[in-house]
């Protein structure tokens, strides 16, 4: 909540807060289409899969590059399901990013298998590749690259690691729908993509909703299978599934949305390229760390994060919301700290990136529907703070500034 002072600041300036997401404009302009599309729904009285999900199923495989798309009640089901179809079990390995949201890591672990959490890289925040390879050990099963923030992982090299390991490779691309790698789209490289449809994700729907994209017919059958109790014929059970099937609302939401995707990411590809114009003007990348896009990626911006160093995040954070501007830490903590996982026996310090991640990252404003206003709003604001405004407190030069040629590569949206 905003103080007095700064309240009345903005009242005085005509300023307005600005939120972390806003998800009213989109429904608003699809509103008529989205309850038409319900309406059908109700009429048919087909309520969980159908047609709705079918045809949601056939134009995901299409977007994602892949030749199967599954539907399922969300992504943590479509992790779960997709280790469960790889046959993941008690005495198998996961290795997977500490630095990812938790349901990457309990998908692991609800099967009884073990997570093996491996650093990331501090330039995208995404799996490091080497840092795979010095995990592996014959009980690897899998290896589970994150897409984080809507960028693709290196999932070319992390493929080759799997191949030489005897081990899958299941996409986790929850926050990267469209993102790609060379060309190819995220969840139609390793055996299996896992998407999320949860309403903060580039395509939200209204709750929540999966989809599991394959190349493998075999693995495909197997998903469908499971996502209904392993039940093959009605009430004849193959195997032990469980209950994740798709609601046909969802899919009718999904179906209206789906084909302004690639417009909406333009826009949030424009404004990360805007925020970077902004505050490399300010010569605000001298004491931030900003996004960086790497070689070959379409990156489609789930998140805009920058970093905070010197463990002045929380105060920039505080700083922001008391002129009611949003913003969030993904991730406070990585995985291997969490209490549920002690018992692999991490110290905070074995996985320095993340700890260091964790400590510095702050995801700004980033939908696609934010005005050059607010954005620049948000910069004047984080300029205060950082001292290149009267007021403010200043930075020191960061370290972590690892890449000072790709800082030009940064402004580039990814299109």
């Amino acid at each position: 909540m905003a103080s007095s002072s700064t309240s009345q600041a903005d009242a005085n300036s005509g300023q307005q807060g600005v939120p972390l997401l806003e998800l009213g404009r989109p429904h608003a302009e699809l509103k008529d289409q989205i309850a038409a599309a319900l309406g059908r729904v109700w009429e048919s009285g087909w309520f969980v899969l159908g047609p709705e999900v079918e045809q949601l199923e056939k134009h995901i495989a299409a977007y994602c590059q892949a030749k199967h798309a599954i539907g399922c009640a969300s992504g943590s089901d479509a992790l779960l399901l997709s280790l469960m179809a790889c046959e993941v079990g008690p005495g198998d390995e996961v290795i997977l990013p500490s630095f990812t949201f938790f349901a990457t890591a309990s998908a692991v672990t609800r099967l009884g298998a073990r997570p093996v959490f491996a650093d990331i890289e501090p330039g995208t925040f995404n799996v490091d590749p080497m840092a795979v390879e010095r995990l592996v050990t014959p009980a690897t099963k899998a290896i589970v690259p994150v897409h984080l923030f809507g960028q693709c992982a290196q999932t070319d090299a992390i493929c080759r690691i799997a191949q030489t390991a005897g081990a899958v490779v299941v996409e986790d691309a929850a926050q990267a729908i469209g993102a790609e790698l060379a060309g190819r789209r995220a969840g139609s490289v390793g055996e299996i993509g896992c998407l999320s449809f949860y309403p903060t994700k580039n395509l939200g729907g209204a709750g929540d909703g999966g989809m599991l994209t394959t190349n493998r017919d075999d693995l495909a059958d197997r998903l469908r299978l499971l996502r209904v109790h392993g039940m093959r014929p009605r009430y004849y059970h193959q195997v032990v599934g469980i209950n994740s099937r798709l609601d046909a609302f969802q899919a009718a939401v999904l179906n209206v949305k789906l084909p302004h995707l690639d417009r909406w990411t333009a826009m949030r590809q424009a404004n990360a390229r805007r925020y970077t114009e902004m505050f490399v003007a300010g010569g605000l990348d001298r004491v931030l760390g900003l996004p960086l896009v790497a070689p070959q990626r379409r990156h489609v911006w789930n998140q805009y994060v920058i970093r905070v160093p010197d463990r002045r995040r929380d105060a920039l954070r505080q700083f922001l919301g008391e002129a009611n501007i949003g913003s969030e830490v993904y991730y406070p903590l990585g995985l291997h700290q969490q209490e549920c996982f002690r018992h692999l026996g991490y110290a905070p310090g074995d996985l320095p990136e993340t700890l260091r991640a964790a400590e510095e990252v702050l995801a700004l404003p980033i939908f696609p529907e934010l005005t050059a206003q607010q954005q620049q709003r948000v910069v004047d604001r984080i300029a205060t703070f950082l001292g290149t405004r009267k007021g403010g407190h200043p930075l020191p030069r960061p370290k972590f500034l690892k890449y000072p040629a790709a800082r030009k590569k940064t402004a580039d949206g990814g299109a």
